[in-house]
């Protein structure tokens, strides 16, 4: 039973991986490490391609905790996947039957998560296993 953690690039995404190694130390059990790419829903004429786009984010969120993946006394799968985070973080954590589940909190405020929505609220609300939610720095 692996500890999951949610990664996304931000600032607090490496703070997330030392406590999920943290716990994953202490329950002494893999940890997996899982990435999200959610296309955004975007109305354009552009010619992008999307595939370019996703490997790019992909390549940046995981050379951002590179180093801090760069352990030896705890297996660390890495994992990418496509969907909307909140909900495919949490149905992974189910299908691997994650003993608990790290999400982070950018601490964005009431009125932007209200309208962006929050990955740590509803991972709380759904998902079958524990919830640790690691409170990031305040955005300005």
């Amino acid at each position: 039973m692996p500890v999951v953690v949610g990664v996304d690039g931000s600032p607090v995404s490496r703070l997330l991986v030392a406590k999920g190694l943290e716990q994953a130390r202490w329950r002494k059990t893999p940890l997996h490490v899982v990435h999200i790419f959610h296309l955004p829903m975007v109305y354009t004429e552009a010619a992008i391609n999307w595939s370019e786009v996703a490997e790019a984010q992909r390549s940046a969120v995981w050379d951002a905790v590179a180093k801090d993946l760069e352990v030896e006394d705890v297996k660390i799968e890495r994992v990418d996947l496509d969907g909307y985070p909140p909900d495919v973080l949490v149905d992974y954590a189910s299908q691997v039957d994650a003993e608990l589940l790290v999400v982070g909190t950018r601490g964005r405020g009431e009125m932007a998560s209200l309208i962006l929505g929050s990955t740590s609220h509803r991972a709380i609300h759904l998902a079958s296993c524990d919830v640790l939610v690691v409170k990031g720095p305040i955005e300005g």
